[in-house]
């Protein structure tokens, strides 16, 4: 049987002010929707494209768990976890599509 992984990742704009925190177990397709902008909402209104940061697990309810803590996180812990994985805020797409 194969592993099945999931992904908790964060997003923001071009100017890092506007965070968004999700989980899915394909980031590289919720990528390129996110980049595409395949559906409408809060990542389409605030044009957040640029994925931060991610982590992977293998059991669905601890991504939905870290998704839930993240969200509730006050944004300079958002900031502070980001950076210490990518403190440059450089968008991470091209390294996972590879």
């Amino acid at each position: 049987m194969q592993t099945k992984y999931y992904f908790v990742y964060i997003l923001t704009n071009f100017h890092n002010t506007v965070f968004y925190v999700g989980v899915t177990n394909n980031l590289k397709k919720r990528m390129f929707e996110h980049k595409n902008k395949i559906f409408k909402g809060f990542t389409e209104k605030y044009n957040l494209s640029k994925l931060v940061y991610y982590q992977t697990t293998s059991d669905i309810i601890t991504a939905i768990e870290r998704e839930k803590q993240l969200k509730n996180w006050h944004r300079d812990w958002k900031i502070n976890l980001i950076k210490q994985e990518n403190s440059g805020f450089k968008d991470l797409y091209d390294s996972i599509i590879d």
